[in-house]
């Protein structure tokens, strides 16, 4: 049964109240899950990794999304080959679950997608497609929605990326989540940039930005002024989107992250 407690700290961290700040106790493992997937989306790092320690070493579901989300923090920050071996024990971790094992399997695509091993993340997301359907989850549909989107740009194929970017947009919109709202925005930002669409993507980002703003999500808000920094925006100037950049930046790292200098 859920209780008060498990209501709210969904609704931080998969529903609209993404800005909620301080958030409930958790005491249960999924309280606990929420709570650092909360606490994560508004870069307090420090505070999500103590949620999650408790649970790198249990056995399945709570394990593995445990282990999947700490390796997702290591990406915000730009250690993807980091990530790599907690999405593997997630992945160890996950049996049979179909939601935690797509989870892992997203993941690994994400880590190779960083470390340039593009046949690897798509060989990754073509394991999780069947786990994503099996779990039914639009959570999942919207992460393999990102990941795939980042592999088509990466690969030079614009359009394509955008089609799935605008797929992660409709999932979100359906699932709900502030936050995923938000993240999609910011990779369709990047699709139609890589497109070379780079009105659409001014139009989007500035958008995108003002709901980082609104709702304290910290690493999305400095995703976006990097990105702003490089097109431009039509609402702030390069020096103003600079300073907001190296001001969520430092804001991080105040709260336990730890930028890659790679």
């Amino acid at each position: 049964m859920f209780t008060s407690v498990d209501a709210a700290l969904a609704e931080a961290a998969f529903g609209a109240d993404a800005a909620r700040w301080p958030l409930p106790a958790a005491v249960t493992p999924r309280q606990r899950w929420l709570r650092a997937v909360a606490a994560g989306g508004q870069g307090r790092y420090a505070s999500a990794r103590a949620e999650l320690a408790p649970l790198y070493r249990r056995a399945g579901r709570d394990g593995s999304l445990a282990c999947s989300t700490q390796a997702s923090f290591l990406r915000q920050l730009g250690w993807h080959e980091a990530a790599r071996p907690w999405d593997g024990r997630a992945l160890a971790l996950a049996g049979p679950d179909p939601e935690a094992s797509a989870d892992a399997l997203i993941g690994l695509a994400a880590d190779a997608l960083g470390v340039g091993r593009f046949a690897a993340s798509a060989r990754a997301l073509a394991r999780a497609a069947g786990r994503v359907d099996d779990a039914g989850e639009l959570r999942l549909r919207v992460r393999q929605s990102w990941v795939t989107a980042e592999l088509a740009m990466a690969r030079g194929q614009g359009s394509a990326a955008v089609g799935h970017a605008e797929q992660a947009v409709e999932h979100a919109t359906a699932y709900g989540s502030a936050r995923h709202s938000v993240k999609s925005a910011v990779v369709l930002a990047a699709a139609r940039c890589s497109a070379g669409d780079l009105d659409g993507a001014r139009a989007v980002a500035d958008a995108a930005l003002d709901d980082t703003q609104r709702l304290g999500m910290v690493p999305l808000q400095w995703a976006l002024a990097c990105l702003l920094t490089d097109i431009g925006s039509a609402h702030h100037s390069t020096h103003a989107t600079a300073a907001l950049r190296d001001d969520c930046a430092e804001t991080v790292r105040r709260r336990g992250g730890v930028w890659s200098v790679r």
